[in-house]
């Protein structure tokens, strides 16, 4: 864990609230949207969505060159309106679904790690929420 603050990204998706969140936890969409190039994919994904439950999702180069496995323990669970988690190494990821008719806006406040430069961690996780935004409404 890091003392560093929290870092927010957010976008609009033109969907309701209802399919934003079946693509956002379901690991058969999860595996269509989760990376932040195209260079990257995630091949595998589990969910047991409900507070104590735990995820998985398997990051890996195209190519084969790297890997890892992203996982986590959900602490709160609000269908349709809230997410929040605790990865691995203990830091901590909020999410919250705000319902906006035909359009859903997505707040999403982590907690950055250490190793690498923060906006790199802000442009990291923000390609893969405009990567998520780009599947839902190319559906």
């Amino acid at each position: 864990m890091t003392n560093l603050a929290p870092i927010t990204i957010e976008t609009t998706v033109h969907a309701p609230v209802s399919i934003v969140w079946k693509n956002w936890t379901e690991p058969t969409h999860i595996t269509q949207w989760n990376n932040a190039s195209d260079d990257w994919h995630t091949p595998r994904a589990t969910s047991d969505l409900r507070a104590s439950g735990t995820f998985t999702s398997r990051m890996e180069a195209k190519d084969g060159s790297a890997g890892f496995d992203f996982e986590g323990t959900f602490t709160k669970v609000i269908p349709e309106e809230h997410l929040a988690y605790v990865m691995s190494d203990g830091r901590k990821v909020s999410v919250e679904f705000e319902d906006r008719g035909n359009e859903t806006h997505i707040v999403e406040t982590f907690d950055p790690e250490s190793e690498n430069p923060i906006e790199m961690q802000r442009g990291g996780w923000q390609a893969i929420l405009d990567n998520f935004k780009a599947y839902v409404e190319g559906q």
